[in-house]
């Protein structure tokens, strides 16, 4: 059999109920929800370590986070940058079976022109500058063929505010664009002899939630969802000052506008998304191409007064996932939903089963080919995330769920928190101090434990979790491993 070209479609910081196919009512997404009619949603999609740097390590070599050594995105810089040093890679496996393969857009790797696997990289990596020679394909691409006096954040917003407001450039310079601009360049430029892989990695909908006019005004316009408020999130409504506050009160009309922007850019990506698929009909291309659209973890949008991501609330590490299978892999048992949870390092060995690929031993993920085609296959009882401080201490936690109950334990506070999923979606309801729901409390403790008494890392101690207040950050071993190994790699040892 031909093997598939395969296409990754992947956003920045994108929560799980942005789509019309996932139930929002309010949101426009014609394209994503075809996409989704045509192959298979999972309903119970999680980042295992929900901010961007560990989610795309996970997703790079479909390791869980402690095996990949990462489980911060900043603070302190210790296992917290991507780095180098992985045996095996998707991109480095596919690229050694014959495949021709391609990164666009956000990759966020350090060194920022580092392959991990990759033929070629084409970035846009939105603000970052790793090293002061370092400027962006997308950076100098916008300076070449900008209309006036302005430079690309020229409107005010930065990367991580909870502010908003339209684009400033014209909508053709817009980054979404461009990335699906040079998508097509690929494709169009790609060895034909060869299948391909490409990575369109688009940088939004992470702030600035920029969208262009066409967009900001039409969800300006509309009634959108009101953030979800618990009966436990009064330690985070606070007055804060900062353009970039991880929490704290805003009004009601910043809210909107926020989520103007953000469901704003979600529409844009998708009509865009919807132009790369028009020119892959024409090339012949789309029927015999794997394609997966996902996000490396959500936005918390005020949620519980909370911004950004790194926690393991709904908002943040909830994450869309469709895959749509080539028409020779369809069969008439394909599944169009699947609620088995699953996580980003299920892709990897998803894409080399789909490609008929050996699984290296070093991936922790399962495919999820199995659970499209409603086969029987032992899968996870649950799902285990993770992260550690960046934004404050409180945030420091590791969550476990089924898909319908959530177990929270902010390590570093030693409290926990446990939430019925299917009767309280929007997490709403601390249910760990209900007398009634004592059993599944202890339930998903113990769960906990299992999973972490085998790091012997000091976070358990009999069957008891160990609050982490006052202790030193913990390193992965296999950090420190991958490391070395790195440095040897660069000294040519």
């Amino acid at each position: 059999m031909k093997k598939p070209n395969i296409l990754l479609i992947m956003t920045d910081q994108q929560r799980w109920d942005t789509l019309g196919c996932s139930g929002n009512p309010v949101i426009e997404t014609p394209v994503l929800d075809a996409l989704a009619a045509e192959g298979t949603l999972f309903t119970s999609a999680y980042s295992g370590t929900p901010s961007c740097i560990p989610a795309r390590a996970s997703l790079l070599t479909g390791m869980d986070p402690w095996n990949t050594g990462i489980l911060y995105s900043s603070g302190g810089g210790i296992a917290s940058g991507m780095g180098g040093g992985f045996e095996y890679t998707l991109p480095g496996e596919l690229a050694k079976a014959g495949y021709h393969t391609q990164g666009v857009g956000k990759m966020h790797y350090e060194p920022q022109r580092a392959l991990n696997g990759f033929h070629r990289t084409v970035l846009d990596e939105s603000g970052r500058v790793g090293d002061p020679s370092f400027v962006s394909d997308y950076r100098k691409w916008f300076e070449d063929r900008k209309t006036g006096d302005y430079g690309y954040i020229d409107h005010g917003i930065t990367w991580n505010s909870w502010m908003a407001r339209p684009y400033h450039a014209p909508e053709y310079m817009h980054p979404t664009n461009w990335t699906v601009n040079e998508s097509i360049r690929f494709l169009r430029e790609r060895d034909p002899e060869k299948p391909f892989f490409l990575k369109t990695s688009f940088a939004r909908p992470h702030s600035p939630y920029d969208a262009v006019p066409y967009y900001f005004d039409l969800y300006m316009r509309k009634s959108l969802p009101e953030p979800y408020l618990g009966d436990w999130c009064g330690e985070h409504d606070v007055a804060t000052s900062g353009t970039e506050a991880w929490r704290g009160r805003r009004s009601a009309e910043e809210i909107h506008r926020a989520r103007a922007g953000y469901y704003g850019n979600i529409n844009h990506i998708d009509h865009q998304i919807g132009r790369l698929f028009y020119e892959m009909r024409n090339m012949g291309l789309y029927d015999n191409t794997l394609i997966i659209f996902t996000s490396d973890h959500g936005d918390m949008l005020g949620d519980h007064h909370l911004w950004r991501k790194t926690y393991g609330y709904e908002g943040s590490a909830h994450i869309p996932l469709i895959v749509r299978l080539p028409k020779q892999m369809e069969s008439g048992s394909d599944r169009h939903k699947v609620d088995r949870v699953v996580g980003l390092q299920d892709l990897m060995p998803t894409i080399l089963e789909a490609a008929g690929l050996r699984i290296p031993e070093t991936v922790d993920g399962q495919s999820m080919l199995p659970l499209i085609r409603d086969e029987q296959v032992q899968w996870r009882p649950y799902f285990h995330g993770e992260h550690g401080v960046c934004y404050s201490e409180l945030q420091e936690m590791h969550y476990l769920t089924d898909g319908k109950w959530k177990y929270i334990w902010l390590a570093r506070q030693g409290t926990e928190q446990l939430f019925d999923l299917t009767a309280d979606p929007g997490e709403c309801r601390d249910l760990a101090n209900s007398p009634e729901h004592r059993e599944q409390l202890l339930l998903w403790r113990s769960r906990a434990v299992a999973v972490l008494q085998t790091r012997k890392a000091g976070l358990t101690e009999g069957e008891t979790l160990v609050c982490q207040a006052g202790k030193p950050r913990i390193v992965p071993p296999k950090f420190t491993e991958r490391m070395e190994r790195w440095s040897r790699l660069r000294a040519g040892l």
